[in-house]
C-alpha cells in the first residue's frame, strides 16, 4: 500500500496506524475496545508468527486473551463502517481515475462446524477440498499503490442459506440469502461506486469472467473490463456469425504477431510475457477483444474477455490484466487479516452475544 507517509521504519509504520486507529475510533462505543482494535491490528502487521488472541494479547502486555476476545465476539462496533472509514482514507491516498478493481476470493481453513459459511468446499489456500470459509474480496490498484476495500462472506446455498435454523443460530441478518461470488462482486463494485472510489476497470479471474450478469453489469455502466476465461470459452469472429474456441484462435495467430509486453513487476522482475489480441466486435460506443497470454518459456495461454466504451492500446489491457499479479505480495496476509471482519459484519450486529465468532482470525 502507497500512503502519504513513509513505512520504511518503525517511525512511519506509527504514523500511519495512528492515523488509521484514528479515522476509525468514532466506530466504537468504548474507549477500552478502541484501544483494543488498535492492538490487535498492530500485533496482526507485527512478526509474531501464531497471530492467535493469546499471542496477539501477549504482544500488547495483556495478563490473558479476554480483551481481543470480547473484541472479536460481543464489544459493540460496526465493521462495515469501519471498512467504509478505512476505504475513504485508502482513496485519499491512493485515488486515480485509471485505477483497477480486482475481484478475488481465498479461503480460511476451519475445524469445527459453526463458523458463518464454513462447509467442505474446494479451497485454493489448500488446493483442495478442505473444510473451510470462503470470502470474495475487492482490491483497488493503482499507480500510488494498492490495498484491500472490500470484502464479503460467501454463504453456500444448500448447506447455509437453505437452512434456516443454522443461519439463526449463527446470527445471520434474516435480508441476507445465498449469492454467487461474482454476484457478491457485483454489490461490491456497486458499493465502490456509490462511494466516489476513482477507477476505469475491473479484472478478475475465471471465476468472475464466466458469469455473463457480472459482464452485463459492467457493461451498463460503462466500465471497462478484463476478465479471465477457460481455454473452452467461445467467442464470436465474423461479426457474430461464428463461434470459436478460444485456444483454437491461439492457434491461428501467426507468430510474428506476437508481442512481448511487461504486465507488472515481480518478485524476480518484470513479468514479460508475449501477448495477442484479436478484435472481437467494435460498435458505438462498445470495443471487444480477446486477450491472449504467452509463457515464453512453457508456452501456457491465458485468455481474457475485454470491453471498453472507448478503443484501446494493448498495452492499457495488459496492464489491467497485470493488476491481478500485482497484490500477490500483500494479498494473503491482507486477507487473513480481514478473516475475523468478515465473519463478524456475516453474522449480524456485535454486542448481541448470540453468534459464535471465532477467537482468533484462523483456526489454533
Amino acid at each position: 500500500m502507497g500512503v502519504g507517509h513513509s513505512v520504511d521504519s518503525p517511525a512511519g509504520w506509527r504514523i500511519v496506524l495512528d492515523e488509521a486507529v484514528t479515522r476509525v475510533a468514532a466506530r466504537f462505543a468504548r474507549v477500552d475496545p478502541r484501544a483494543t482494535a488498535g492492538q490487535f491490528v498492530e500485533g496482526l502487521l507485527s512478526k509474531v508468527e501464531r497471530k492467535t488472541c493469546w499471542s496477539l494479547a501477549e504482544r500488547a502486555g495483556h495478563g490473558d486473551p479476554q480483551a481481543m476476545q470480547r473484541l472479536l465476539r460481543t464489544a459493540v462496533w460496526d465493521a462495515d463502517a469501519v471498512r467504509d472509514d478505512v476505504r475513504s482514507w485508502l482513496i485519499e491516498q491512493l485515488g486515480h481515475p485509471d485505477g483497477v478493481l480486482v475481484t478475488d476470493e481465498t479461503g480460511f481453513l476451519k475445524k469445527g462446524v459453526c463458523s458463518v459459511g464454513v462447509q467442505r468446499q474446494y479451497t485454493g489456500t489448500a488446493g483442495r477440498i478442505e473444510n473451510s470459509q470462503v470470502g470474495v474480496f475487492l482490491a483497488y490498484v493503482a499507480p500510488a499503490g494498492r490495498a484491500m476495500i472490500d470484502r464479503r462472506l460467501y454463504l453456500p446455498e444448500t448447506t447455509w442459506c437453505d437452512r434456516p435454523d443454522r443461519l439463526a443460530a449463527a446470527g445471520v441478518p434474516d435480508d441476507v440469502g445465498f449469492a454467487t461470488k461474482p454476484a457478491l462482486a457485483r454489490q461490491m463494485i456497486a458499493a465502490a461506486i456509490e462511494a466516489g472510489v476513482p477507477f476505469g476497470w475491473v479484472t478478475g479471474d475465471e471465476v468472475y469472467g464466466a458469469d455473463p450478469g457480472l459482464r452485463a453489469h459492467l457493461e451498463h455502466r460503462g466500465i471497462g473490463y478484463v476478465l479471465a476465461v477457460g481455454c473452452d470459452r467461445r467467442v464470436a469472429v465474423n461479426d457474430g456469425r461464428i463461434l470459436v474456441r478460444v485456444d483454437d484462435l491461439a492457434a491461428r495467430i501467426p507468430t510474428a504477431e506476437w508481442q512481448l509486453h511487461s504486465c507488472g513487476p515481480g518478485a524476480k522482475g518484470p513479468r514479460d510475457y508475449l501477448w495477442a489480441w484479436i478484435t472481437t466486435a467494435i460498435r458505438p460506443g462498445e470495443h471487444r477483444w480477446l486477450l491472449i497470454r504467452r509463457n515464453r518459456t512453457t508456452g501456457e495461454l491465458a485468455f481474457y474477455l475485454c470491453w471498453s466504451p472507448r478503443p484501446m492500446p494493448l498495452h492499457t489491457l495488459v496492464r489491467v490484466a497485470g493488476s491481478r499479479w500485482a497484490l500477490r505480495s500483500c494479498s494473503r496476509p491482507a486477507k487473513a487479516r480481514s478473516a475475523w471482519t468478515i465473519t463478524r459484519s456475516a453474522a449480524g450486529p456485535a454486542g448481541t452475544g448470540s453468534s459464535p465468532w471465532p477467537c482468533s482470525p484462523w483456526p489454533s
